[in-house]
């Protein structure tokens, strides 16, 4: 099992995290689309994880995707960890906080950007730094 920088056991990550969080952070949940607070939000800042403050994503990579979640077209260098995902009969590729391992959501090839990529984000796995 990978070491993180930031490791806790389940209880630490229960009183951290809401039920929520915990659920999608922690679980690999998903939230349900058009609903997490970050989807059409576009003030200048950084979006790092909600469980332990990484910064991950800057503001200038979000773009309004139309996929539901909060979508961003790169990450800051070596912040996020990618692993294949093969759940619900897809093979898809999974982004975790690379400081805590933290479930983000997953990164498609097909964003409307330079880079081709879009990073479909769950709100509840990221919090807003103006």
């Amino acid at each position: 099992m990978k070491k993180y920088k930031v490791e806790k056991t389940k209880e630490e990550w229960k009183k951290q995290l809401s039920p929520e969080q915990y659920r999608i952070l922690r679980e690999k949940g998903t939230e349900a689309p058009n609903t997490g607070k970050y989807n059409l939000h576009f003030e200048e800042g950084v979006y790092k994880c909600a469980a332990c403050g990484e910064q991950l994503f800057e503001s200038n990579s979000k773009f309004e995707s139309g996929c539901g979640w909060p979508s961003f077209d790169d990450a800051m260098e070596g912040k996020i960890e990618y692993v294949q995902d093969r759940s619900f009969g897809m093979v898809r590729t999974e982004i975790l906080c690379s400081n805590c391992g933290s479930h983000l959501g997953h990164v498609f090839d097909d964003g409307p950007t330079d880079t081709g990529q879009r990073y479909c984000v769950n709100s509840a796995s990221i919090e807003f730094n103006k």
